[in-house]
């Protein structure tokens, strides 16, 4: 019988970076996923760190506080990084991924590694052991009610709403153009195709959306509704479903995902009133996601409402957008900055279930949690990662946060501790500061350990 050091609970990102940074510290690794036995509702294949949502991983620019975050990684050695950079595709100065080989990647990693064990099926309790619990925002039932046992209270919920994804031979390139925002003249293509609204046009789409009939939730959701807590939104503000944010004024899409700035239609050589923008989402260039327009929509209207979109009257859907419940934990009541559970350390957790949002941060959690089991179970102290990073400022957001207002958070210069400035500088010339401040403390800190 194989003898495991460490059982880590979720095969997504979050989990397979820590499987991944474990075993390179010579741990036995037990990775416990529950796929393709049990489903989840919004997965379609095995694969480990397959992506549900979005294919983009954010900002690559390092004055960005998504590119700074990656640079972290970079630093501290992530291979799921490295499997994205090795899938990337075209996405202007965003690093995004073609979502099946990435997948395909991590898995191959996972599956070839000596260290590591697969264990197909569903955990329903905590192991004894050190453990790190990876579950995701669609965490189980069976598993909730372990967490609910351990943790004393209910987990808290938001719902989250993934994007339709169409094919580029239906898209109407007589209308549609491609660029990249603030594109500059030299410039022959982008990466992105943009679909221009009139005025008139846009007003009509957001009469459509906000009419359009939804999904009808299901019973737990529906319980959900009013909230574990005092407070809780039904929606987590960071993935509003597009019709949703379009019923808070008809000007909200033209200022928010459908924005025109740094945009010139070649068409009219002039800016639009507004833009949808389709992002490419596999390498080959055959599949575009619809940025921003995550949606609750029947699938009947996805199909009548986005097809009154100009340029794409008889789009083809690959995937069609839809809303599903996520699940985080009371993580500053729980938790402490090094990703242990309070009462019992040989416990982690990882990934969005501590309310830590975006691919970059559930890589980058998946990771500490694995290089700190690691020192752990080699009887070294498990490390807090300086608060001048970003990582390190997500850490201490989502252990230090006031319960009343707890959202997930993703990547941003506002978790950070203010610069020691001598006169006042610009917007991106702080960012510039906070990126360097970042690499510097993070490499010392590195040294150090």
């Amino acid at each position: 019988m194989i003898r495991i050091d460490l059982t880590i609970i979720g095969g997504g990102l979050a989990g397979s970076e820590a499987a991944l940074q474990a075993a390179k510290f010579g741990l036995t690794v037990g990775l416990i996923e529950m796929r393709p036995s049990v489903t989840t509702g919004a997965h379609l294949t095995a694969n480990f760190s397959e992506l549900v949502c979005s294919n983009s991983f954010g900002s690559s620019l390092p004055d960005r506080a998504p590119g700074v975050l990656k640079n972290e990684l970079r630093q501290m050695g992530s291979l799921l990084l490295e499997c994205a950079e090795r899938t990337a595709v075209p996405a202007g100065r965003a690093l995004a991924v073609d979502r099946n080989l990435f997948s395909q990647l991590v898995t191959e990693q996972i599956t070839s590694n000596p260290k590591i064990h697969i264990i197909r099926k569903e955990a329903v309790t905590i192991p004894e052991g050190p453990t790190i619990i990876a579950t995701g925002p669609l965490t189980s039932p069976g598993f909730s009610k372990e967490l609910v046992a351990l943790t004393g209270e209910e987990s808290l919920h938001f719902y989250d709403a993934i994007a339709p994804i169409v094919t580029i031979e239906s898209i109407d390139f007589d209308i549609a153009f491609t660029a990249s925002r603030y594109q500059n003249s030299e410039s022959t293509i982008g990466d992105y195709i943009n679909l221009p609204f009139s005025k008139t046009e846009y007003y009509h789409f957001v009469e459509l959306l906000t009419t359009a009939k939804r999904i009808i939730l299901k019973p737990f959701e529906k319980d959900i509704e009013s909230g574990v807590r005092a407070g809780a939104s039904e929606f987590f503000e960071g993935c509003l479903p597009i019709e949703v944010l379009a019923q808070r004024g008809k000007e909200t899409l033209a200022f928010g995902p459908m924005r025109p700035v740094g945009l010139i239609n070649p068409h009219t050589n002039s800016r639009p009133y507004a833009v949808l923008q389709l992002r490419q989402d596999n390498l080959i260039g055959s599949l575009y996601n619809m940025v921003g327009f995550q949606t609750n929509l029947t699938f009947n209207e996805q199909i009548r409402v986005f097809r009154s979109i100009p340029g794409l009257e008889h789009v083809e859907f690959e995937r069609y957008g839809q809303m599903h419940r996520n699940t985080y934990i009371s993580s500053p009541k729980l938790l402490s900055p090094t990703l242990q559970f309070k009462k019992r350390p040989n416990l982690f957790f990882a990934g969005q279930i501590t309310g830590v949002e975006g691919y970059a941060g559930n890589i980058a959690t998946g990771l500490l949690a694995g290089l700190n089991s690691a020192r752990l179970i080699n009887n070294l102290p498990p490390l807090i990662m300086p608060e001048t990073t970003i990582l390190g400022a997500l850490c201490r957001y989502i252990t230090q946060a006031d319960l009343s207002d707890f959202q997930p958070m993703k990547a941003n210069f506002g978790l950070l501790p203010p610069l020691q400035l001598e006169q006042k500088m610009s917007k991106r010339d702080r960012a510039t500061k906070y990126s360097e401040r970042s690499f510097l403390d993070m490499e010392h800190f590195l040294k150090k350990i």
